[in-house]
């Protein structure tokens, strides 16, 4: 039985994709606000910045360029929602990755301002959910926030994306594979129509990755970019929406939220950790229940994200030098209690984690 009454945000207002989508979006963006707060942090896209800002300008906007972002953490959203609220801002326009579009969002919620999304990646569906993630400002993981609505406005501007390093979408495919591989397990059975139909929308999107990723790499002006960037940024958001809190993250992610914990891992991108925490996953299917089809796809994903240069182990990921104190750190944060890991349909105890982050990468030789 569902139940009779659910609520959820699905989809931003409106979505402008394609080539050309920000000059396009002007208009709208001004008629959401003629003040807004444009947020950024990374130095490799000030430039892109600066020139959203005069274009903001020519369209009629006098929008006010803020750098005061660290990370998605109180200690800068503070600050933030000061400076936006003493300058009179009436919109906040998010344009960057991750962690950069989640405070644009949270920003907006708190301040209760229209929200614009421009990501400048396909590294993750940030630009679309009514979701976000909470950091230190040190860079670790500290929760989920949900939001009363996804954004006002999402641009997806293939010119703008495609700008990006390959590593952010090689990135973004990781994190977009997980959808299924851990929809499946919290959702698989679920016996709500939308939920199903997410959960089918995760299979169909990790099989377009599978089949075009290595294409979409190789040609950043291909039509294989495009169908996966998109797949990445928009189409895993979609997923995300109709699924609703009843269509939910499982370990993939929980070890993300623990690898974070450790300074030596904030070099990575968000996917990388969520493509190691989806080979991981599959090991404790594979170890804890017998789940000979979490093998195979261990088996099929292992060689899949190499070609795409993702960290498959600890190493890769910048745990050579780790301590098995420091490990057994992450261990346990992603088990603690509330953890998305815990929708796994088996028991994991923190030393279960440690086996399969040390095993779940390694090769089996065959008698």
């Amino acid at each position: 039985m569902t139940d009779p009454l659910q609520t959820q945000s699905i989809a931003p207002a409106v979505v402008l994709r394609g080539e050309g989508a920000w000059p396009q979006a002007l208009p709208r963006i001004v008629s959401l606000g003629r003040r807004p707060l444009l947020l950024g942090r990374s130095a490799s896209t000030f430039g892109l910045r600066q020139q959203l800002a005069v274009d903001l300008e020519q369209a009629g906007a006098r929008p006010v360029a803020s750098q005061g972002l660290r990370d998605c953490c109180d200690d800068d959203l503070g600050p933030l929602a000061g400076d936006a609220t003493a300058a009179g801002c009436d919109a906040v326009i998010a344009a960057g990755g991750g962690k950069v579009l989640d405070a644009g969002k949270l920003l907006a919620h708190r301040l209760g301002l229209p929200c614009i999304t421009v990501p400048t990646s396909a590294a993750t569906c940030a630009g679309w959910t009514a979701l976000a993630n909470l950091y230190t400002p040190e860079g670790a993981f500290l929760g989920d926030v949900a939001l009363d609505r996804c954004p006002d406005l999402l641009v997806f501007d293939h010119a703008l994306v495609r700008q990006a390093p390959a590593r952010t979408l090689a990135s973004g495919i990781a994190d977009a594979v997980a959808k299924w591989y851990e929809a499946s397990v919290s959702s698989g059975s679920s016996g709500d129509g939308l939920v199903q139909q997410a959960v089918q929308m995760a299979r169909l999107l990790r099989d377009l990755l599978l089949l075009e990723g290595e294409a979409a790499l190789a040609d950043p002006h291909g039509e294989a970019w495009v169908r996966v960037a998109e797949g990445c940024a928009l189409t895993a958001g979609l997923i995300g929406g109709i699924g609703g809190a009843r269509c939910r993250t499982v370990a993939a992610h929980a070890v993300h939220n623990g690898l974070t914990q450790l300074a030596a891992t904030h070099g990575c991108l968000h996917g990388e950790k969520v493509g190691f925490g989806v080979l991981v996953q599959l090991w404790l299917e594979e170890q804890l229940a017998g789940n000979r089809l979490a093998a195979q796809a261990r088996r099929q994903l292992l060689p899949f994200f190499r070609t795409l240069g993702l960290p498959t182990d600890l190493e890769a990921l910048g745990l050579a030098g780790a301590s098995l104190d420091q490990l057994r750190q992450v261990c346990r944060f992603a088990c603690r209690e509330g953890s998305d890991l815990h929708r796994l349909p088996f028991a994991v105890a923190p030393e279960d984690l440690l086996a399969a982050m040390v095993g779940a990468t390694a090769e089996r030789q065959q008698a």
